[in-house]
């Protein structure tokens, strides 16, 4: 009896693993391709355009309430293990929660930043310029952490800036292919580029910037986002009455609000934390495929909503882009890592700590 339950259960525990594996594509793929395009419909179709930094704010107050509700979960809907809990982590541990306002204020501006690349740059150009997020990371990781890269992690980083570059000459070398509707605000593709990059670069300083302060902490990934949102939503207020004040005083607050524009805060608030359930199972392949699939999907919704024009240095640049995605994460030295890592019990530890952090896009 017992020899024969022993190899059911291993194949069933691979099964699982495998199903698991395909809901993480699914869910990693939907969640970076859906977003995008969603951004960009909302911010180009005709009539009242809302105000993107009362959708960031909003998000975060989603967001925030969201997690709030897991977290009394996690404390066995027990109010007063809750209150408690929360007072712990936010107000007893003083220093750890300053030390959180610093990627509070910068997810602020990079989501806001993301509204603006998605609003002047169509969602197939958008999806493979924000990959330069790749590159960032790896530079601050190289001279924040000190970590250093291997050849064909460098050689995807080429590959990389090389498949951008191409993807915006694409671009820019005929306007009258450009995918603006006609309806739509008037397209500036250079302000578009200019705050991609800027989104890529806060992307990466956030990462590291968690990695190298936060590392280690003993809070569970959905407390580690209240305090998150909760600091992030000051920096919301502030930033939408510092940018868009006199607009929100003259045509409101909820400006061009309704049934896509909230569908569009719940998916930016609640797509990454689904994400932030599945993403343990995929791995560095697996992550690969769902961001590479996520541009191919971009690009053919792009040409039937957008009336997009696929170019072929368009298809050459996005190619190159998806080559650097899987060779940046290939490391032929993973699976003598993995053991040591397995006997030692680092691998489980610093997959705990990027769990900390979740997308914020």
């Amino acid at each position: 009896m017992s020899a024969t339950s022993i190899p059911t259960t291993a194949m069933n525990i691979h099964v699982n693993a495998n199903t698991l594996k395909y809901i993480s594509l699914i869910t990693l793929t939907l969640q970076n391709a859906i977003l995008g395009l969603s951004m960009r419909y909302a911010r180009t179709r005709p009539g009242d355009i809302f105000i993107s930094s009362t959708a960031v704010l909003m998000s975060e107050i989603v967001k925030l309430f969201t997690c709030l509700v897991l977290v009394f979960n996690e404390e066995g809907k027990d109010a007063q293990k809750f209150v408690h809990s929360l007072h712990k982590t936010i107000v007893a541990n003083p220093v750890d929660t300053l030390k959180v306002c610093v990627p509070s204020l910068v997810y602020i501006v990079q989501n806001n930043l993301l509204y603006v690349s998605a609003s002047h740059l169509d969602a197939a150009t958008y999806q493979v310029t924000y990959q330069l997020k790749i590159l960032t990371t790896a530079m601050f990781a190289v001279f924040i952490l000190r970590r250093r890269l291997i050849n064909t992690q460098w050689g995807a980083l080429v590959l990389l800036i090389a498949g951008v570059v191409m993807v915006q000459l694409a671009q820019t070398v005929d306007d009258s292919v450009s995918s603006a509707p006609p309806t739509g605000p008037e397209q500036n593709r250079m302000l578009g580029l200019w705050a991609a990059l800027g989104a890529c670069f806060l992307s990466g300083f956030a990462g590291i910037y968690f990695e190298k302060i936060l590392k280690g902490a003993d809070i569970s990934v959905w407390m580690r986002n209240v305090q998150l949102s909760l600091l992030s939503i000051p920096f919301g207020i502030l930033t939408c009455f510092i940018n868009d004040g006199r607009q929100i005083s003259n045509v409101g607050f909820f400006h061009g609000y309704d049934l896509f524009i909230w569908y569009l805060i719940f998916l930016q608030a609640g797509g990454g934390l689904i994400v932030a359930v599945v993403v343990k199972y995929a791995d560095n392949i697996l992550k690969g495929f769902a961001t590479s699939l996520a541009i191919v999907v971009s690009c053919v919704a792009s040409i039937y909503i957008f009336e997009f024009h696929l170019t072929i240095r368009f298809a050459v640049g996005a190619g190159l882009v998806i080559a650097s995605i899987f060779l940046y994460g290939y490391d032929p030295k993973k699976s003598t890592v993995g053991i040591k890592q397995g006997s030692t019990g680092t691998g489980q530890t610093q997959l705990e700590d990027e769990e900390k952090l979740l997308p914020r896009v």
